[in-house]
């Protein structure tokens, strides 16, 4: 086939300046490919899931892209960057760098945060630093400078005799050696200084290490509190305002710290300057001022308070970061929560008495120890075993989870050896927790009680992660973690009005500023991200979200001539936002950039320059070249199953619908989660339901933080808590609840599909009822790569071994002794039609279906994998190298190969991900065979295809975020399109105008598969 398609080619060559040309491709299922893309063009990959389009896109001219990149760079610099390998493509002309955004969560540090990310934040800081104008928190009033006189005032009126240190703190947690700078004090005369914590001579100053930072503080006097002092403490002030740019700070003699780090002589070693370090270091970032015998007083010439003594130092962008010391919350540490013990995790199910177990903790335990415990407290406080936990008085319920404080508790223990009384307070569940967590070195342990842990905000900070100073300087009466708070699209605004709270000097200074924020909030707009706030912890953000963050990075990078390879960058989003993310991917092609997306989204396929369409089918079906071309060209193409239903020929049918039965439904009543707004939602149970809405709006709040996760606690027992909500009602119509997600099957290369369907197990019992393996004595573990026996011990059962390269990325060569089988020789010996277990693991489902027709456990496994879309995937594929979308799809048929009870609830979060037109079709049959079945399937989508052959609509919005929150529609797909607030119904009204007759899209659909 693809040799007619290449005769269909231009004959002359293109230039590498205007096109990119690969020749040969053969990485994966590619079949020798060759193809001329056009440069500086939007250009959309498309084809069935497993058809080639990643092999091409990101396997092949990205990676080749990346490759020579890196390989042009020095061996110093490529340690420091992923070396990838040559892809399997004979030649390659007109290639760009090649940048990336694929669908990975950005990162899972809790630092890293919107507004990291996108560096709106480090622009914010800067603003807040230059024109912030500093709050005093105990008068509300602006601080202003201080004067040398308020500074000796507020010395003098301290206790008479108070031994105090003038010093300049002239190095403030900055990294160097300085040397010169230390010679340079010494030459002006001053003797003493104080580094990290401990007082030196100048003349003998310790070497200091310039990997680490630093703290120096020199000694500009020595003071005693009197009287008569004014004039000797006015000019030791000024002298160390010079010194220290505008900041001084006296330190007491006397104080606990300096107590542990007494000023030494010049042959004393400052032995607990180091030992004590860690403590002064908490004390240094904890108590930077406090008018009432503080270690320090810090004075500025710039920000003080003259009532309260509140002094803030110089005002820079670091006072605003959260990821440094000096901007901190020292309570949190600048991660703005806290981990407290959840009595809510400690009680899970208030109904239970505690003699069923209340207390979670206790539950499990079959020591009689604690069931003594909980009888000593209940003749203590009047109480039976027999109570349940919500009809306990408050006072019991404290004495139970915080102790009995100061009161006696008489316990009388019997372990079976020996009985004793004993008469102590009782300590409370929640405290012993604690204090075990704190004492215990046990990692399981602690992993154990970590259970009962949950994140509030931190009491210090209100979750802004900051220290106080940082705080109190505000812009227009907002400091900037209540900005950080505010989303996108409220950040917007509140900056677009920013200039008119500002004076002329001010505005000068902030312009700049001003206009690379409002551009980065606008690209994140643009790309549909509205409602997001910049504190968002980039680790809660979905692939989807990850990737457009990532996609609006780069267009406020501005770079030209790049070539940018995206995947699926439509994820996750509604129809609404999906023309500004086109409008986006054109500005990208605009500045000069080769953009080529992997999309399966018909206005993507439509507005592309050029198209791409592999297949025909997935995996060793796939990898040609169907039709290439403008889309129209693409659509006249008759081999073409894109361009089949880009004109209508083919199309996803819409199912009869079954009608609702109001006695049999699922009630949530009052989800109040994130942004949701008191919302009672009904799911009727045996249908097909479809949770819809603008990204943001709390579809996934909704379904999985607050129906999942309190129905998974309730039938499964599950620890994870669900959003807050009053109540589940209908819960006795199901028994069971599965959240089909997109996370990976396993974590190792040894998961794979056939060990995690279950279908392994039956083929190694197989191959372990085969005569040459009785007569050999095999059992089936003999055919595991798991365990010793059966397995190459070379590579331990995993068929390559893995090469560490120092500075290079390791490398995984195919074992020399099995050759990449995984299993000895002798294992390999034992053939059913002439195959080994290795030969088996090595076929695609397709064919092991096909191979093992006469095994009814493993075909049907391999059949439900099938009707999937999952024919392609090989039957020992590693799970590590399954996308979310397949992963997704394999659980989906596991779940498919066991018994239905049909009272089960599934949850699917876009299962159409990475699937093309026909593949959405394959997948609602399975969907709606599961709904025949008596179960139910809810699934959040934005997919126009799947949400018009729903039973059953629930539309949340309007907006996303805080405009969102409220159910806006719901009903019947023909019910939606009729609700004046829902922006489905807008877009899912042309789409139900053009469907045929029912009958006649089974009769065209069954015509097509043929």
């Amino acid at each position: 086939m693809d040799e007619v398609i290449k005769a269909k080619r231009q004959p002359a060559a293109p230039s590498s300046r205007t096109a990119i040309t690969i020749r040969g491709a053969r990485e994966h299922n590619l079949k020798n490919v060759d193809v001329t893309i056009p440069r500086d063009k939007l250009a959309v990959f498309t084809g069935l899931s497993g058809s080639g389009k990643s092999s091409l896109a990101f396997d092949t001219i990205y990676a080749e892209g990346q490759r020579r990149y890196v390989e042009s760079l020095s061996a110093y610099a490529r340690q420091f960057l992923e070396m990838m390998q040559k892809p399997d493509v004979d030649q390659i002309d007109g290639l760009s760098p090649a940048i990336s955004i694929e669908q990975k969560t950005t990162s899972k540090n809790p630092r890293s945060t919107v507004g990291t990310v996108t560096e709106i934040y480090d622009y914010m800081r800067l603003l807040w630093a230059r024109v912030g104008v500093p709050y005093s928190p105990a008068t509300g009033l602006p601080i202003e400078s201080q004067t040398v006189s308020q500074m000796v005032d507020r010395v003098l009126a301290l206790p008479e005799g108070t031994r105090l240190y003038l010093l300049a703190p002239v190095v403030r947690g900055r990294k160097g050696e300085y040397r010169k700078e230390l010679a340079e004090w010494l030459k002006k005369g001053f003797q003493r200084v104080k580094i990290d914590g401990a007082f030196h001579e100048l003349a003998e100053a310790p070497v200091l290490d310039k990997k680490f930072p630093h703290d120096i503080d020199v000694v500009v006097d020595r003071i005693v509190v009197r009287p008569d002092i004014g004039q000797r403490l006015a000019e030791s002030f000024e002298t160390a305002l010079k010194l220290a740019e505008g900041l001084a700070v006296i330190e007491f003699a006397d104080a606990p710290a300096a107590a542990a780090a007494p000023a030494p002589a010049a042959d004393e070693p400052a032995e607990d300057a180091k030992t004590d370090k860690k403590k002064k270091a908490d004390k240094k970032v904890a108590k930077i001022h406090d008018k009432s015998g503080a270690e320090r007083i810090l004075f500025s010439e710039k920000f003080a308070c003259p009532v309260s003594g509140f002094t803030i130092p110089e005002i820079e962008p670091r006072l605003f970061s959260f990821n440094n010391p000096y901007g901190a919350c020292p309570e949190c540490g600048g991660l703005g929560i806290e981990q407290h013990i959840d009595p809510d995790l400690v009680v899970p199910d208030k109904e239970l008495t505690l003699r069923k177990g209340a207390i979670a903790p206790w539950a499990k335990s079959s020591s009689p120890y604690y069931l003594q415990t909980l009888t000593a407290l209940g003749k203590h406080y009047k109480f039976t075993l027999d109570t349940k936990w919500k009809d306990l008085t408050k006072k019991v319920q404290n004495a139970l989870l915080y102790g009995s404080g100061d009161d006696d508790i008489k316990f009388s223990y019997e372990d079976g050896v020996r009985s004793y009384d004993t008469k102590k307070p009782f300590e409370g569940v929640v405290t012993n927790i604690e204090r075990r967590f704190r004492e215990t070195e046990s990692e399981w342990a602690r992993e154990e009680l970590g259970k009962y842990f949950s994140d509030v905000p931190c009491d210090a900070c209100h979750g802004h992660r900051l220290k106080p100073e940082a705080l109190s300087v505000k812009i227009g009466g907002k400091h900037i973690g209540e900005v950080s708070e505010l989303s996108v699209k409220g950040a917007g605004d509140w900056f677009a009005a920013v200039p008119g709270l500002l004076n002329t000097q001010q505005n000068e200074i902030a312009v700049r500023i001003l206009k690379e924020i409002r551009e980065r909030l606008s690209f994140l707009l643009d790309v549909g991200l509205n409602y997001l706030t910049l504190a968002r912890s980039s680790g809660t953000l979905s692939g989807g979200e990850s990737q457009r963050i990532r996609l609006a990075s780069q267009i406020g990078s501005g770079l030209t001539g790049v070539l940018y390879v995206l995947d699926e960058p439509s994820i996750g989003l509604h129809q609404r936002d999906n023309a500004r993310l086109l409008d986006t991917l054109k500005r990208l092609r605009d500045l000069g950039n080769t953009v080529i997306v992997v999309e399966h989204d018909e206005d993507a396929i439509r507005l592309a320059d050029y198209v791409l369409d592999i297949g025909p089918g997935a995996g060793t079906h796939g990898g040609h070249i169907v039709a290439e071309g403008t889309p129209a060209q693409v659509m006249a193409n008759p081999k073409s199953l894109t361009g089949k239903y880009l004109t209508g020929e083919m199309f996803v049918p819409v199912p009869e619908r079954r009608p609702p039965n109001h006695r049999r439904t699922l009630k949530v009543v009052n989800a109040r989660g994130n942004n949701l707004k008191n919302v009672s939602a009904e799911i009727p149970l045996g249908l097909f339901t479809c949770v819809t809405g603008v990204s943001g709006g709390g579809k996934s709040t909704l379904l999985i933080d607050t129906l999942y996760k309190a129905i998974a606690r309730k039938l499964n027992n599950a620890s994870e808590p669900p959003a807050p909500h009053d109540r589940i009602e209908g819960l006795e119509h199901i028994d069971k609840i599965i959240d089909i997600d997109q996370s990976p099957i396993g974590r190792t290369p040894r998961s794979n599909p056939a060990t995690y369907t279950g279908a392994f197990t039956p083929i190694r019992e197989w191959f372990a009822g085969l005569p040459e393996a009785k007569a050999r004595g095999y059992e089936p573990g003999r055919f595991s790569f798991n365990v010793k026996g059966g397995r190459c011990e070379a590579c331990q059962g995993d068929g390559v071994i893995k090469i560490e390269m120092h500075f290079l990325p390791d490398v995984y060569v195919t074992c020399d002794v099995c050759k990449g089988k995984r299993y000895n020789r002798e294992t390999l010996e034992v053939l059913f039609k002439g195959k080994s277990i290795a030969d088996v693991l090595d076929m695609t489902v397709e064919e092991a279906a096909e191979f093992f027709k006469a095994v009814p456990r493993v075909r049907e496994t391999f059949k439900t994998l099938q009707r999937v879309g999952l024919d392609y995937i090989h039957v020992g594929q590693q799970a590590t190298t399954l996308s979310g979308g397949e992963a997704q799809r394999v659980k989906l048929a596991k779940e498919l190969s066991k018994r239905a009870t049909g009272r089960t609830l599934y949850i699917l979060d876009e299962p159409t991900t990475g699937l093309h037109f026909h593949d959405v079709a394959k997948l609602l049959e399975v969907l709606h065979e599961l709904v025949a079945q008596g179960n139910t399937v809810v699934v959040i989508e934005h997919n126009l295809e799947v949400i018009k052959t729903a039973d059953w609509v629930i539309d949340l919005g309007p907006e996303g975020g805080d405009g969102g929150g409220e159910i806006v529609a719901w009903g019947p797909p023909e019910d939606i399109v009729k609700a004046p607030r829902s922006y489905t119904g807008k877009f899912l009204k042309p789409v139900l105008e053009k469907k045929p007759p029912v009958k006649a899209a089974k009769r065209k659909t069954d015509e097509a598969a043929e």
